[in-house]
Order: C-alpha cells, then structure tokens, then sequence
C-alpha cells in the first residue's frame, strides 16, 4: 500500500493494478480494509476506525484514491466531487486508431447491472447519464496511444466507454473492445493527479502517483 498524502482529515493511496478498492463478492481484502487497519495500529485506536470512501477506481485500474478520516470531510469532499471542483487526470494506453490530437467527448451512458459494464446509448434512454471527458493524445508508440484525460463527471466506466466508442479501447481492457487481456489482468487506465482546495486548511492542493512497474508505463 503506497500512501502518497496523508493529515489528519484524508489518506490518499497509490492503489496499484488488481487491488479492490473496496470490498466485494470475491472477498478479496480491500484497500480501505487496508486503511482501516493501518490507522488502528499506527494511532492505536481502539473500537472501529470510521474511513470513508471518496472516490472508486476500478479493480483493474491504477492510481489516486482518495480516503476520508471524518464523516464531515467525507461530506466535504462529496460536494467537491458533485460541484466538480476537482481536477482528476488520468493517462491512457490505447490501441492505435487514427484519432483527433484532441477533443471532448459527450456521450450518454447507461450501466448493465447484470453485466457490470456501461453502453453509450441515446439521450432519450431511460436511466442514461450524460458523461463528459476531455483528452489529449501526448504520445504515439509503435502499436499504441498515449492519452492525456481530463474527466467533467465521474460515470461507472465512463473513460473506458468512452474511449471504446471512438474505437480506441485501453489497452487490457478486453471487456471493452481489446484485442488481448495483459498478463497481470490489468488494464492500462491510471489516475495521475488530483488537484482541489482542502476542504478544511483551504490550501491548493495538487497529488501526482507515480505510474505501476509494468514495462509499457517504464517506456513513458
């Protein structure tokens, strides 16, 4: 567990590919399983430790996770997440495809409960969301893209979608539209940096993770 911020309000972890960020039917341990015990034996806290999930990264997916110590920094940073007052940037390895140097997509999305995996539908659908994600190709290699993202909200696989839908899958990500699975099972999606004003001390604050230890993100 890599632990790139922490005060008295909020953790924020380096979650690496593969790691739950909370718990599920696998009842695999969690990150904030993780937390929670981190905190108890550090503080010596006695009784439960209250840690409240900000934001969620799929299991899949690398990087910033964001971990509340209060209930009132959890609300907090809530609202942040719901006035989108947080910049959250993400790098993507995609499969080449000729694509524009760059754009903002607005797609609307609608999540398949059963099948765990978001569809971009019509504005009219029932129960679809409208999803907003900007990026900016940075780097092209021999097979792959690399995109810079800049996310407006924040929908159930919504980078991952998005992406698909111009014919750019993440590379990995076999669920939707890659060509083959990478052999950790991850896919190439990382959180990159966050940047907001601490909802307690008000300070500009901006949090960068540093990439997982797999050859393609070495190249970078």
């Amino acid at each position: 567990m890599e632990i790139v911020f922490e005060d008295n309000h909020f953790l924020i972890i380096n979650k690496k590919p593969g790691q739950l960020s909370q718990s599920d039917k696998t009842g695999d341990q969690s990150i904030l399983e993780l937390c929670k015990n981190y905190i108890k034996l550090k503080y010596n806290k006695k009784g439960n430790v209250f840690l409240g999930l900000v934001n969620r990264i799929d299991r899949p997916t690398s990087g910033l996770l964001i971990l509340a110590k209060t209930s009132k920094c959890l609300e907090r940073m809530n609202k942040i997440l719901r006035n989108r007052e947080i910049k959250k940037t993400y790098l993507a390895i995609t499969e080449k495809h000729p694509i524009k140097k760059s754009d903002r997509l607005i797609n609307f999305l609608k999540k398949n409960e059963k099948k765990n995996k978001s569809f971009v539908v019509n504005k009219e659908t029932k129960g679809s969301k409208e999803s907003i994600l900007n990026y900016k190709l940075v780097k092209e290699l021999d097979n792959y893209n690399v995109l810079k993202i800049n996310l407006e909200t924040g929908r159930h696989h919504q980078i991952r979608t998005q992406l698909s839908n111009i014919s750019s899958p993440i590379m990995g990500d076999i669920k939707y539209g890659a060509k083959r699975p990478n052999k950790d099972l991850s896919i190439c999606l990382h959180s990159k940096s966050l940047e907001f004003i601490h909802p307690v001390t008000k300070k500009q604050l901006k949090i960068e993770a540093s990439f997982p230890d797999l050859k393609i993100w070495n190249s970078l």
